[in-house]
């Protein structure tokens, strides 16, 4: 057994507690086996000494952030206990406050730019968001962020990530493996998402209990997705079929992302996407939102942003001739 009084000097007790203990609460139900009291500004931790030291040491956090941004929430405390560091990486309060989470080794995913804000507050309002966009402007890295975080803060019971297998259409049967061998590789660029936020362990366990499912478009007929994030990434490669098959699988307490580059449909020529009909059938209906990522949000290398630039510029001046010789 181990007792620890940790003394609090130069800060608002109440800063630190919260309002009727909220935020001491917190850490108590994170530790049960502990018994945690204040008095004043003294913080009492009474139980077995590893756990001691961990709750000392959270608590250690919460005065620092509150200390360096004079303020610290209930999501900030819950960030904390769930392995995050912010301060760690010494944000100011004009840079932090577009962090989404915290993920592996407490680094910050943040919204970047402009539109990748809009996603994240369009997101908080609606419950079906579109975000569309070229590569590289990180709406699908945006979206499985706060699929995260809804997790981590217990909105949702499960992440649900799909995409549609196209180009495998062909050459699936040629690959080697098993069905989740030949799949995978489709999946890969959600995995790699997943990998900047969560511990390996973790994230396993996750996929392992299915609280984490990453499957391909054709898994979800037939299913309701409730209580659950839902992001559908390359949905320009869906037809307009399985765009509704997707939307109408949406339970009562799911949200969704759906994510598309219309530069880069891969359907066979004579398939139309079901993106350019979705957008057009389901517009101005309330709940839905529309976020349109333009190359200026382009966060991977600086020459990908010209070469997207180029590549419109290219495809309008050919829209124009065409156009103009018709």
């Amino acid at each position: 057994m181990s007792e620890i009084i940790l003394t609090i000097d130069g800060i608002d007790p109440l800063a630190l507690y919260g309002e009727k203990n909220s935020k001491l609460n917190l850490l108590k139900k994170a530790y049960p086996g502990l018994t945690i009291t204040s008095r004043g500004s003294n913080i009492k931790i009474s139980g077995e000494k590893k756990d001691s030291q961990k709750a000392k040491r959270k608590i250690e956090m919460m005065l620092t952030h509150l200390k360096e941004n004079d303020k610290l929430s209930d999501q900030n405390v819950i960030e904390i206990l769930n392995g995050d560091n912010p301060f760690e990486n010494h944000l100011s309060t004009k840079n932090s406050k577009n962090v989404i989470l915290y993920g592996r080794n407490a680094k910050p995913i943040t919204a970047r730019t402009r539109n990748q804000k809009k996603l994240v507050e369009s997101s908080e309002i609606n419950d079906i968001v579109f975000a569309i966009g070229p590569a590289g402007t990180g709406k699908t890295y945006t979206a499985v962020a706060l699929a995260v975080l809804a997790l981590k803060n217990r909105l949702i019971k499960k992440i649900i990530l799909t995409r549609p297998a196209v180009e495998a259409g062909e050459s699936l049967g040629f690959l080697p493996g098993d069905l989740k061998d030949k799949i995978d590789p489709y999946l890969r660029p959600l995995y790699d998402a997943l990998d900047d936020m969560l511990p390996a362990e973790k994230l396993n366990q996750f996929v392992e209990n299915r609280v984490i499912e990453i499957a391909p478009l054709a898994f979800m007929r037939g299913r309701t997705l409730d209580n659950a994030f839902v992001i559908l990434d390359e949905a320009q490669n869906c037809t307009s079929t399985q765009l509704k098959m997707f939307l109408t699988r949406l339970g009562p307490n799911a949200k969704c992302i759906v994510t598309g580059d219309l530069s880069q449909i891969d359907l066979p020529r004579h398939q139309k996407s079901g993106l350019y009909t979705a957008l057009d059938l389901l517009k101005e209906i309330d709940g839905i939102g529309y976020i349109f990522l333009t190359a200026e949000d382009v966060v991977r290398h600086r020459l990908v942003k010209e070469i997207i630039l180029r590549y419109e510029n290219h495809r309008s001046i050919g829209f124009n001739k065409k156009q103009e010789e018709e």
